[in-house]
């Protein structure tokens, strides 16, 4: 609204005002005040931005970070050593319990979280001398990775307030503190959330949501023109020029002011030129968006109850993909970071790994794979064990 008003402002100079004077005594006999799109406007990066608009604010990030957590968390844990599979282990009890605080599905639920938000999750390992006690989450944003010189990770800040703490990396690679960061292709110590790539998907869908609540608010009506037409052929003097100015500018700009009714005066008359709410068709535009940022977590639309997304041909199938192409890689990835972390403080040759025959969203393709092995009689009993993971019973040939 400033720069389409920047024509009729008075000049600071003595010429300019001359000119000027000269031009209104020209018969000039309209004047437009035009609303018009200005820059855009994207919301920051940082954990908190992110978090505030994001998470706190959007429906669709969400649900779709509630989803992806919560079925991660409720998923179980299992620990080998090698092929054999261990009912009990340390790993897994402080897994289950990770301190005194949080439960390891609340736990595991909020590292995820972090996850998907920041790009990347800390966790701090407190130990007594009889070993590893308690696993606790650190805050992205109050994380701090120190590298050195060559780019090599040598310690992590914690900084609360007044409060820091250094956890410093030895030189074999261990250190009291975990990151899990998701791959950046421009950071070697940051993650790339999901929540970052859909930023403009976010903001659009964000600013659609606040466009139609403030134009349902001022009787929806759409931005135009102001035309001043006077019987005589005299125009606006600068006193109402610039009280005009200063009305449109400070009471009808802006998106929480979008579609306020004008109170005209003698000789204004208001000119609709923008397009009507249904034109612009907000609701498919933040459908689209919503699409889009659905699109960045790996969550199928027809899980969100987004409509136009026929990508899938039944909710099964669209529950199978996300389990198949989110959820297992994901979690695959974290409990990889954790073996690789928490073995040489308990026993070297122990991996943890999810048990997919107890994931509901897989039944599908477990009770494919028990068909066509049950109709394979080629195969001898052990050799259908093995194909689906099991052990030999006692007695049986290999």
């Amino acid at each position: 609204m400033r720069d389409y008003f920047r024509w009729f402002r008075p000049a600071r100079s003595s010429a300019t005002k001359i000119a000027q004077t000269e031009q209104k005594s020209a018969g000039l006999s309209s004047l437009f005040a035009m609303s018009g799109i200005g820059q855009a406007r994207w919301t920051n990066s940082d954990y908190a931005s992110l978090a505030r608009r994001g998470f706190m604010s959007n429906p669709v990030v969400y649900r779709c970070t509630r989803l992806i957590s919560e079925t991660a968390a409720a998923i179980p844990v299992l620990a080998y050593r090698g092929a054999e599979e261990l009912d009990q282990h340390p790993m897994l009890e402080l897994l289950a319990r990770p301190n005194g605080r949080h439960s390891g599905k609340e736990f595991f639920e909020a590292l995820i979280g972090h996850l998907l938000v920041a790009g990347s999750a800390y966790v701090e390992l407190v130990g007594t001398d009889t070993g590893p006690r308690e696993l606790h989450l650190l805050r992205p944003d109050r994380v701090t990775v120190r590298t050195d010189k060559a780019g090599w990770v040598e310690a992590f800040d914690y900084t609360l307030g007044s409060y820091k703490r250094r956890h410093h990396v030895s030189d074999t690679g261990e250190c009291a503190v975990m990151q899990i960061s998701l791959f950046h292709p421009l950071d070697d110590d940051a993650g790339f959330a999901p929540l970052q790539a859909a930023l403009m998907a976010l903001d659009v869908h964000n600013s659609a949501s606040q466009w139609n609540k403030a134009l349902l608010d001022n009787s929806a009506r759409p931005s135009g023109a102001l035309v001043y037409e006077s019987g005589g052929g005299s125009q606006l003097s600068d006193e109402q020029f610039a009280r005009l100015k200063t009305e449109l500018e400070e009471g009808y700009s802006g998106a929480t002011r979008a579609g306020r009714p004008l109170l005209l005066e003698g000789g204004l008359d208001w000119k609709a030129m923008g397009y009507s709410p249904k034109d612009m068709d907000f609701v498919e535009a933040r459908n689209a968006a919503a699409r889009d940022i659905a699109l960045a977590f790996g969550v199928p639309p027809m899980l969100l109850g987004i409509p136009g997304d026929n990508t899938y041909s039944n909710y099964l199938e669209a529950n199978r993909a996300f389990v198949r192409h989110t959820l297992l890689p994901l979690i695959n990835r974290t409990l990889d970071s954790f073996s690789h972390w928490l073995c040489p403080h308990f026993e070297q040759g122990v991996r943890l790994a999810i048990d997919e025959d107890r994931v509901e969203g897989l039944a599908a393709e477990r009770e494919a794979i028990w068909k066509r092995l049950r109709e394979a009689d080629f195969l001898t009993d052990a050799e259908k064990r093995q194909a689906v993971g099991y052990s030999p019973q006692r007695g049986e040939e290999e």
